[in-house]
């Protein structure tokens, strides 16, 4: 999967306008500024666009599927032609069904509950906790974390190569990590899949926001991905792909909607047709409003040319990248090394800080949001520290006080909203606070760490 270095246009790669991009937060040395958010790896700021298509629609919302008034007809139509919206977005192959879920994790526990008896799955360590755990009922084989793309192939083949032949297999991998924002070689990692028999799941939550995602050019099974980091609201996702596996297993959810028609047995019991149709996964009144800014944000990232919008993120990645190397006290981490290419996710420690204490210096100080801690990939970014795997450790929670060491990192992402400013701000922070050092004392409280607020005194 390569990243487009097409020239830019700048009448077309300004940032795309985005919720929230004037809102002023306080600095804990006095006066406002203006947020910088950095933490698109975690939810992404929704974009104009899609909040404006969701207010112009609210007036008309009505139920779905079982209404004959107007407004329900009209919601129906318009859930629908989302999912065709989602299926054209991903690239569906014509017998492609397109799910709607809550998120990405709930998108890999469906496919989790929905894999046969005595399915073999093989998962990378270095995989986002959603995409990690979901396979409880499965035997479950996990891979070491590779050092080179091709590495990454080769260790995926040995392992398929040594399975039992005869029974079902899935792969389950990201397209970009969630830590390092390297791109992970898919299309060579579904051949390999296909080639010993297994199929391929794809986790694009961080790969979709950054880079389009084809499920017929990458070959793969099935992907998944959430809204909230596509630039929708939160609460929505999808899980597109093969239909077989899906129409066979019993519904993810039982109730309304998943069912075609129930009857009582003289016996007593009940008897239930199911759909065969995405409806079999989707039980419950849906999530229109949800899946209707899923299908906005898809639309608003077509509409503005996604391989200019890829360019111009590049060229963020580089101005990061290349200031944060002018920070010796500086590691930013990494699977495949400088050369691999990347989403706009970076994650990095600072030699003398505990990475929770740099964080909230960026925050209360500088007004930048960034994510630090272990980012629900607690075996990576062991790995990448250097740590024992056996290393105690939460996601978010420092481990040492202000000024240690502690067996996190910080993480900072962005996307297609960014603005130059933040990433002139950002950079000049961290350059600032490893030169000078925190204007501010700092705590812990309640696992967080925290501006002193009952010591006035700057240090």
């Amino acid at each position: 999967m390569s990243v487009s270095t097409a020239a830019l246009d700048p009448s077309v790669c300004a940032p795309l306008p985005v919720l929230g991009q004037d809102v002023t937060v306080p600095l804990v040395t006095g006066g406002e500024v203006t947020y910088a958010a950095l933490d698109y790896a975690a939810s992404a700021p929704a974009l104009q666009r899609v909040w404006d298509d969701v207010a112009a629609y609210a007036p008309y919302y009505g139920s779905v599927h079982r209404g004959a008034g107007y407004l329900s007809q009209l919601s129906t139509d318009l859930f629908e032609n989302s999912r065709r919206t989602v299926a054209e977005f991903l690239g569906c192959r014509a017998d492609d069904q397109v799910v709607f879920t809550r998120s990405t994790t709930d998108s890999l526990n469906l496919l989790a509950a929905a894999i046969p008896a005595n399915c073999q799955v093989f998962v990378y360590e270095t995989e986002h906790h959603a995409s990690l755990l979901p396979w409880r009922d499965a035997q479950v084989t996990y891979l070491n974390a590779p050092r080179t793309p091709g590495q990454a192939v080769e260790t995926l083949e040995r392992a398929l190569a040594d399975r039992d032949p005869y029974g079902p297999a899935l792969v389950c991998v990201t397209g970009a990590s969630n830590v390092t924002g390297e791109l992970w070689p898919v299309r060579e990692l579904a051949a390999a899949a296909h080639a010993h028999g297994a199929r391929i799941v794809l986790d694009a939550a961080q790969l979709a926001p950054h880079h389009p995602v084809d499920i017929a050019e990458l070959d793969v099974d099935w992907v998944a991905f959430s809204g909230h980091k596509l630039y929708a609201p939160f609460g929505s996702g999808v899980l597109a792909g093969r239909a077989d596996w899906l129409q066979a297993a019993e519904p993810y959810l039982a109730g309304g909607g998943a069912s075609r028609k129930v009857a009582r047995r003289a016996d007593g019991g009940v008897d239930v047709d199911w759909h065969t149709t995405a409806a079999r996964h989707e039980a419950g009144s849906p999530n229109v409003i949800g899946v209707y800014s899923i299908a906005s944000a898809c639309k608003a990232l077509t509409e503005a040319g996604f391989d200019n919008l890829v360019a111009r993120e590049q060229e963020l990645v580089s101005r990061v990248r290349e200031g944060l190397a002018e920070v010796p006290e500086v590691q930013v981490l990494s699977l495949f090394g400088d050369d691999a290419p990347r989403v706009g996710v970076i994650s990095f420690v600072v030699r003398g800080w505990n990475s929770s204490h740099f964080a909230a210096a960026l925050s209360a100080e500088y007004g930048i949001g960034v994510r630090d801690g272990l980012f629900c990939a607690h075996p990576l970014v062991r790995t990448l520290l250097g740590s024992d795997p056996q290393d105690p450790g939460e996601c978010g929670a420092p481990e040492a006080e202000p000024g240690e060491r502690s067996l996190n990192a910080i993480r900072v992402s962005f996307g297609a909203g960014t603005p130059d400013e933040h990433i002139d701000r950002f950079l000049r922070a961290v350059t600032e606070l490893v030169r000078e050092g925190a204007q501010w004392k700092y705590r812990t409280e309640d696992g967080r760490c925290v501006p002193d607020r009952g010591e006035a005194a700057q240090v």
